[in-house]
């Protein structure tokens, strides 16, 4: 029996969920899970002033958010195991440390989505704000692992200072994305705003879209790839979209930042 929370009404406070995860939550009955303290604000309030709380036939892993939770953060945070799923929008932090598990999002999410992901998979079929896959302010490494799928718009500064990993984007991107990567992959399969790539010291942005408006630091290299190529692109289809028709395309690649070393790459599908 999976475990279902049904928000009553927007709150008017933004309302921190962190404490509300699969492992938290087993072998409670639903009189416990009503009793547990969320934060808004300064103050700590029980779960059932703000939700309902039901079971349902499913995993006894899962836990389903129902509503509209935009102005609840900070949901999956640090999942270590299990399922998640938000039938609505999600507030800011959705999968923030997430190391395993699933976090599926139906509409949009806020600022640092998948910020510090460690493993797992964060799938928003909406739009995400700035920062997403990106560090937690103050920290200087972003996501380290898992994948993020986004089928809309990320915002400006996307996967940021990342490590390792897969972030991939249906739609456009803004400013800065994949600025200062240190490795793993980005996939962007609309359009990129500007300084795309700034600083990045390894790693690679595929851009299945439009050109993007890139640092005349990034220069165009003759290096035989087609057997990469046909890696990666091959591994991207299954998410369809403007990554369905990639191994049939020619590629263009593009070195830098030379500014940092030139060890990282803008991929160009033609």
């Amino acid at each position: 029996m999976s475990w279902v929370l049904s928000l009553m009404q927007p709150p008017p406070l933004r309302l921190d969920l962190r404490n509300l995860v699969p492992q938290a939550l087993a072998g409670l009955a639903p009189a416990a899970v009503e009793t547990l303290s969320l934060w808004q604000g300064r103050q700590a309030l029980p779960l059932a002033e703000f939700f309902q709380v039901s079971r349902t036939e499913g995993a006894d892993d899962t836990l389903v958010f129902e509503g509209d939770l935009s102005r609840c953060d900070r949901i999956g945070w640090q999942l270590a195991g299990g399922r998640i799923e938000v039938r609505g929008n999600a507030g800011d932090l959705v999968g923030a440390g997430m190391a395993a598990g699933e976090i599926s999002v139906a509409g949009s999410a806020g600022l640092l989505a998948g910020c510090e992901m460690q493993g797992g998979l964060l799938t928003v079929r909406g739009n995400v704000g700035d920062f997403a896959a990106a560090p937690l302010p103050g920290n200087m490494e972003g996501v380290r692992g898992g994948t993020l799928v986004v089928h809309g718009n990320a915002g400006a500064r996307l996967a940021d200072r990342m490590r390792r990993g897969l972030v991939l984007v249906h739609g456009s991107v803004g400013d800065f994305a994949a600025s200062r990567l240190v490795a793993g992959t980005v996939a962007i399969g609309g359009a990129a705003g500007a300084h795309a790539g700034f600083q990045m010291r390894r790693g690679t942005l595929l851009c299945a879209g439009p050109a993007p408006l890139h640092s005349p630091t990034f220069v165009p290299t003759r290096h035989d790839t087609g057997v990469i190529w046909q890696l990666l692109s091959r591994s991207l289809v299954r998410h369809g979209g403007a990554f369905a028709g990639l191994p049939a395309r020619r590629m263009q690649r593009l070195a830098g930042d030379l500014a940092t070393g030139g060890r990282g790459e803008i991929l160009l599908p033609q």
